[in-house]
């Protein structure tokens, strides 16, 4: 079931405000760039490494009006460096003072579990690209149920390999959705949906899946894995509760699992010279809170 042995290191970042933040992340985005030319972060969101890494490395999220930062592999320096220096965001009709921020880094989640882990989307998974949304509009009953599972399994399967990881076991998925009727999105070219899913693979909590991911879509959360950020997290055990958090895996993961051999090949060529040169370091998991003064 293990993955060759290569670390994924993560960072979630949440910034403590004076107010709730009620922006888009491209907004944030904007402001970062305008007022932090000069930090390494701006090639992570201004589109520069877009040729580079298939899976955006930094990823901004606004969650219950709190900001988020989302980092993995080289994604991770950058935001620890932005956020000792972010003091306030002035957006012109009104200004954040930015009181202390969250840290939780990590690279011990991304690899294959023995039990299947329960996951929710905090934010709409985009499943279904234009070409997909018209295949799914013909699909009818657990036909469509089937196809978004493979789908989800999919991207699954693509984020591991994205990251450098070599899949010694298939990934099976099981998807609960509130509605098998998308919800089209991005001027009726993308089909979105809310829910929760299992999976027999350890994601860490915040990242995206899907589509859309730069607009902060498909984020997800396990309560297995919480963190303390506060992210209505009394919410979230009453949407958990009287279900496990861990099942076995199924007995048809063979014969309805995904492997690294059944995900398309993506037309983008990535460049050859982006190369992670975070290597050979310790596993840790740390949580720390920093405040202004």
């Amino acid at each position: 079931m293990s993955e060759s042995l290569q670390s994924v290191e993560t960072i979630i970042a949440r910034l403590i405000t004076d107010k709730p933040v009620r922006k888009t992340p491209y907004q944030v985005k904007g402001l970062i760039m305008r007022d932090f030319s000069n930090e390494g972060i701006i090639p992570f969101i201004n589109g520069s490494y877009r040729n580079d890494f298939l899976y955006p490395r930094v990823q901004v999220k606004i969650l219950n009006e709190q900001l988020y930062f989302f980092g993995i592999k080289e994604g991770v320096k950058p935001i620890q460096n932005l956020i000792d220096q972010i003091k306030v965001m002035n957006f012109g009709n009104i200004t954040f003072k930015i009181e202390g921020f969250e840290v939780e880094t990590g690279n011990n989640h991304f690899m294959s579990s023995p039990r299947m882990i329960r996951y929710k989307f905090l934010t709409p998974w985009i499943a279904l690209n234009e070409a997909n949304l018209s295949k799914y509009k013909f699909l009818y009953g657990n036909e469509r149920s089937s196809f978004l599972t493979r789908l989800l399994s999919q991207n699954i399967v693509f984020l591991a390999k994205e990251m450098g990881l070599e899949l010694h076991s298939k990934i099976y998925s099981k998807l609960t959705l509130q509605s098998p009727y998308p919800k089209i999105v991005d001027e009726g070219k993308l089909g979105a949906f809310h829910g929760e899913f299992q999976t027999n693979f350890i994601l860490p909590n915040y990242m995206g899946i899907g589509n859309g991911i730069t607009k902060g879509y498909g984020t997800v959360f396990s309560y297995f894995n919480p963190s303390d950020f506060s992210f209505n997290v009394s919410k979230l055990e009453n949407d958990f509760k009287n279900k496990s958090m861990e099942e076995d895996l199924p007995d048809d993961l063979e014969e309805n699992g995904v492997s690294s051999e059944d995900i398309p090949k993506s037309r983008r060529k990535v460049s050859s010279e982006v190369k992670d040169t975070k290597k050979n370091e310790p596993n840790y998991n740390t949580l720390k809170y920093h405040k202004r003064h």
